[in-house]
């Protein structure tokens, strides 16, 4: 794995940044979003279990919580303040236009708060982004992205839930399947397995049948 320090953007302080796999800048790049009070190093484990053949960067988020890091102020769980939103959407994306060129492939792959994250940057910018993965957290309802019909057309999308999961309120989880395997038009990949809040090895599997599908 190799550690590196991408600049300071939007007024928060420079993240760490894990990779692991291709040391290629053309192959494809997945970007791996930590839940909150996690950070980079957890999540970056997962990939002992994806395929090989992209590069896989798990991103620290800028504020620090609890020991551990999250991707914006909450107003309720799963339910993000607009304004520390879009500052840390646009701090990643400076990020993000850096390692990725326009051109190269990326997938965002995001776990609970991470999935909030992954799903705000996915709806405000739907053409950046070769797929995205959104795991066992909700979309950013009202917090200043478009939730709009039709607003990830053909995009692949993958949704992973737990049926006992008593972390993120039922009704953003519910709305948020009911989004992306309906009105949004993405090309949906959505499964639910009987656990709580964490990742059902058959949805990892899952999710790495999928990456390996988007080549």
């Amino acid at each position: 794995m190799r550690a590196t320090d991408p600049g300071e953007g939007a007024g928060f302080t420079p993240a760490a940044v894990v990779t692991t796999g291709s040391a290629d800048p053309a192959a494809p790049l997945v970007v791996l979003l930590h839940g909150r009070g996690s950070h980079e190093r957890e999540i970056i484990t997962l990939t002992e279990q994806l395929p090989a053949g992209p590069t896989y960067a798990a991103v620290r988020a800028p504020i620090a919580e609890g020991g551990g890091y999250a991707w914006f102020a909450n107003r309720g769980i799963g339910r993000p303040v607009a304004g520390s939103l879009r500052a840390t959407m646009d701090w990643f994306r400076g990020w993000l236009d850096e390692t990725a060129p326009a051109g190269r492939p990326v997938v965002l792959v995001g776990f609970s708060g991470g999935a909030a994250f992954a799903g705000g940057l996915l709806l405000d910018d739907p053409a950046r982004y070769a797929g995205a993965a959104i795991l066992y957290g909700p979309l950013p309802f009202e917090a200043g992205v478009p939730t709009t019909p039709g607003r990830l057309a053909g995009l692949p999308v993958f949704v992973a839930q737990g049926e006992h999961d008593t972390v993120i309120p039922r009704d953003l989880l519910d709305r948020t399947w009911d989004y992306l395997t309906g009105e949004s038009d993405a090309a949906a990949t959505a499964r639910r397995d009987p656990v709580g809040h964490g990742i059902a090895p058959p949805a990892l599997a899952a999710l790495g049948a999928w990456l390996a599908a988007l080549g």
